[in-house]
């Protein structure tokens, strides 16, 4: 284990894992903190049979294995055999229910049901396909698409045979060799293989266990069929952080990771909610992205800081009672005791195209400013307090493109006078010019030509 984490951090890492486990009554928990792509801390209470778990010990992962259908969905989307914005029904018509966009399913915004009809299929074994696709109907709709956050594992199980259906083969094959394989998640399965924890309910007022059932989900099981490791389940915190190995490109995966619809809109700020197939956390101004899992007998989570790529991960084998709170705390922990250096400041090398546009710029009366980032990015946003700012990306054709904020999709033009000099920015038919109002420049509706006055 590297030695990023000191003995008083581990120390107290490892003593919320021990109060987590003792307080709340779990049979076995593991947990770990990941940083640099690398599990630097880890720590295990409780038993698996007469042993204690490892990070080698499996439990199931539960809704985690969203995720990973999430990202075979936008593998498939970045190599065009698919557009968020699609109708579902224009791949598989049998959902008469779902007029939904395959945006709006990954964001559990696409109205549909959140649980199937009959049995709880959480406890018991799974049909196939055609039995579930033949129930989400008119009636399967809840809510109209789009309108608001609607937690659905339906949902998922029709995005796990989108996938099915788009690569010719069953999604857990999709998920093994598009992501498990390269990523080095040899233990990461649909079915439990040893050694691996027992899912266990603890009853509510008496200090005893009550085994739960384990079975294949069938077709619902894109919403939670895997088991993992700790081992394992690192690599993919890792990969949400950003050490995607090029499964997925950096621009795709920040695309996961911006909200899409939050699921608590009374609250001000949001608490909590949901990218494409990734839930986010707003903690005090700190943004986690990573997912929780529930199945009978096991809950896990992974969450990962986005600004800094610190992560948390936890698997136990109880279907109740691991607090929310746990991944925060482990989190909050190793930022205080071990807090990242900054990055060390180095010169770089700008085009003059770049440091021609440097500088302060005013949209009309107010003050805004352009600074260049690495490899001709730049950004723009206001001198002082908030206002609108975008990131932008350079083009072939010498124009940007916005990222984020205001401007994302917009393009950012450099207009210049014949001498090549620069006269103004068109950013999205708005004018920035050096001065307010600039009158050498073409400013939409001209400028008084009595200029500024008392």
């Amino acid at each position: 284990m590297p030695d990023l984490v000191r003995l008083r951090t581990a120390e107290r890492l490892l003593h919320r894992l021990a109060a987590e486990q003792s307080e709340r009554r779990l049979p076995s928990i593991v947990a770990g903190v990941v940083r640099d792509a690398q599990l630097v801390w880890h720590g295990a209470r409780g038993l698996v049979g007469e042993t204690a778990p490892t990070t080698d010990t499996q439990y199931r992962l539960g809704s985690i294995t969203k995720t990973l259908i999430a990202v075979c969905v936008m593998r498939l989307r970045d190599e065009g055999a698919l557009e968020l914005s699609d109708r579902i029904s224009q791949y598989l018509p049998e959902v008469k229910a779902a007029d939904a966009t395959i945006a709006e399913l990954l964001s559990h915004s696409a109205g549909l049901q959140a649980e199937t009809n009959g049995p709880w299929w959480e406890r018991t074994a799974g049909g196939n396909w055609d039995n579930l696709a033949g129930l989400l109907d008119g009636d399967a709709r809840r809510h109209r698409p789009g309108s608001k956050f609607h937690y659905s594992n339906v949902g998922f199980a029709v995005l796990g045979q989108l996938v099915t259906a788009l690569r010719g083969r069953p999604w857990e094959q999709v998920v093994h060799i598009e992501l498990l394989e390269p990523l080095g998640m040899r233990r990461t399965t649909t079915r439990p293989v040893a050694p691996h924890a027992h899912g266990f309910a603890v009853h509510p007022w008496a200090d005893v266990l009550l085994l739960e059932p384990e079975h294949d989900a069938g077709a619902m099981a894109p919403a939670g069929q895997l088991w993992s490791t700790l081992d394992d389940l690192a690599r993919w915190a890792a990969f949400l952080a950003g050490d995607t190995a090029d499964l997925l490109s950096a621009d795709t995966l920040a695309e996961m990771k911006a909200p899409q619809i939050v699921d608590d809109p009374r609250d001000d700020p949001w608490r909590a909610g949901v990218g494409l197939g990734l839930q986010l956390w707003n903690v005090d101004g700190r943004r986690y992205c990573g997912h929780g899992g529930s199945m009978p007998g096991f809950l896990a989570g992974v969450r990962v800081d986005v600004a800094s790529g610190d992560a948390v991960v936890v698997l136990t084998n109880s279907t109740s009672n691991l607090t929310l709170a746990l991944t925060v705390d482990l989190a909050e922990i190793v930022e205080t005791e071990e807090p990242r250096l900054p990055g060390e400041w180095v010169p770089a090398t700008v085009p003059q195209d770049v440091l021609d546009i440097v500088g302060p710029w005013y949209w009309g009366p107010a003050p805004l400013v352009l600074r260049a980032k690495p490899d001709r990015w730049v950004e723009i946003g206001p001198m002082e307090g908030a206002g609108r700012a975008s990131r932008f990306r350079p083009e072939d054709d010498g124009t940007w493109t916005g990222l984020d904020g205001y401007y994302a999709g917009e393009t950012l033009r450099v207009v210049r006078h014949t001498d090549r000099s620069v006269s103004h920015l068109d950013v999205a038919s708005f004018c920035l010019t050096r001065t307010p109002y600039d009158p050498n420049a073409d400013v939409p509706g001209g400028v008084d030509p009595d200029g500024w006055r008392a």
